[in-house]
């Protein structure tokens, strides 16, 4: 075994160890086995310090299933989805959080773009104020906008951005 696939080998035990302090584990040891075949095979791959990091950098897009370059609003990207009151809605074929209405990308939304607290960042929710306009090409962002909202009655929905 390479040093890489003993080193994630140990911490995935810790991990099932933590687990089992708690509980039953058998679900985490399955997935377990699971991620260590993966490092696996990235190991053999022999990259080196910049490619890995390159490569890693795509892998977690694709497996999140976000493109990995800006969407381009062409005809091509999209799939009629249905509607409503004599509307159409079109979904992207590259991105599922993407959609326009009436074939019109000047009508495109990204469904991800925000996520909000409203208790200081303890826990998150979504809802219609998290879709954000865009405009192609698009590039499809890591992670959504964390906004945290104000506890204050009076500021009545004004917010502040955290890094997350």
């Amino acid at each position: 075994m390479s040093k890489l696939v003993d080193w994630a080998n140990e911490e995935l035990n810790q991990l099932s160890k933590d687990i089992a302090n708690d509980g039953d584990n058998s679900m985490q040891e399955e997935m377990n086995k699971c991620v260590l075949e993966i490092v696996r095979v990235f190991s053999e791959q022999g990259h080196s310090g910049m490619s890995a990091a390159y490569a890693l950098g795509l892998i977690k897009r694709l497996l999140s299933w976000k493109p990995i370059t800006p969407l381009t609003g062409e005809e091509s990207e999209w799939n009629d989805v249905g509607g409503g009151d004599g509307e159409s809605i079109q979904q992207n074929n590259r991105c599922s959080a993407i959609f326009r209405k009436n074939n019109d990308n000047s009508t495109a939304y990204y469904i991800d773009g925000k996520v909000f607290s409203d208790d200081g960042g303890v826990t998150w929710f979504t809802n219609r104020d998290s879709c954000i306009p865009i405009a192609f090409p698009f590039a499809v962002p890591d992670q959504p906008e964390y906004v945290i909202l104000s506890t204050r009655k009076d500021e009545n929905y004004e917010t502040r951005k955290s890094e997350m």
